[in-house]
């Protein structure tokens, strides 16, 4: 296998019965998918093992108790689950395009992280995906979501398939490049240098907390919001508190200011 896709989810087997049909239709095929879950039911379970004959290697489960939101400590479980040195990060709301996962192997480098990004789709064009327009990859063509009800605007240049144009965008975008939950990538040994995710930290910036801490390590990111898409499925986030964000935002100055690289709640106390 050429490398894992690491994919968090919790309870939202609809929305990831849509992502892994994503994943079923990738152009390239040698790669190994975790299902990160953060406690959901059964359903989810089942779910998964209703998939293993579409892939050329089986989904690996890696569920723990739901004890609250804990995504950064079953990321980390599910990094020690990986059985290959390269890692793509997204999540069970984000469709990939068919070149998402061939994309991230093409622009892997030493010394460097992919800060990718997506289309964020309303909950009408979100629940109106059928499985044939994900096999089709009807619903990454801008036709498609338009006659579907999407409003134009700047943001659906994403979509545009044209390697000249993804180039461009790529590196003009002012957006930073910073790591994205839902669309990012590394290699193992880099994420296990600064050991993992930051288990000590909620919902909001434990994404980008993972990020900056990887800066201060050294390592440098490339833009490829334009080259591996995914369109993220709309949802509720009952999970979300101002707490948690001003908690989060906390540690995140803290590491910052200290230049925090190895945080002592991660991997390594698993």
């Amino acid at each position: 296998m050429k490398l894992t896709v690491i994919i968090s989810t919790y309870n939202s087997e609809e929305w990831l019965r849509k992502v892994l049909i994503g994943y079923s239709v990738q152009t390239e095929r040698d790669f190994e998918i975790i299902v990160a879950d953060d406690g959901s039911t059964l359903k989810t379970k089942e779910l998964i093992e209703s998939f293993h004959s579409r892939f050329k290697f089986p989904i690996v489960h890696v569920w723990q108790e739901d004890n609250g939101f804990q995504k950064p400590k079953i990321l980390n479980k599910a990094i020690l689950k990986s059985t290959t040195d390269y890692l793509i990060f997204s999540d069970g709301d984000c469709i990939p395009r068919k070149d998402f996962v061939a994309n991230h192997l093409k622009y892997r480098e030493e010394g460097f992280f992919l800060s990718g990004g997506y289309f964020k789709l309303p909950m009408n064009i979100s629940n109106s995906i059928l499985e044939e327009d994900i096999v089709s990859q009807n619903c990454f063509q801008t036709s498609w979501l338009i006659k579907n009800g999407l409003k134009i605007n700047f943001k659906i240049t994403k979509l545009i398939n044209f390697r000249l144009l993804t180039h461009f965008m790529n590196w003009v975008t002012p957006t930073k490049r910073t790591w994205n939950g839902h669309n990012s990538s590394a290699y193992k040994k880099e994420l296990l240098a600064i050991n993992g995710f930051n288990q000590d930290m909620y919902y909001g910036g434990e994404d980008r907390e993972l990020g900056e801490r990887l800066y201060t390590n050294g390592l440098l990111s490339k833009q490829i919001r334009y080259s591996a898409v995914c369109l993220h499925l709309d949802h509720e986030r009952g999970y979300v508190t101002k707490e948690g964000w001003e908690r989060n935002d906390a540690i995140r100055k803290l590491n910052k200011k200290n230049k925090v690289t190895f945080i002592s709640n991660g991997i390594q106390t698993l």
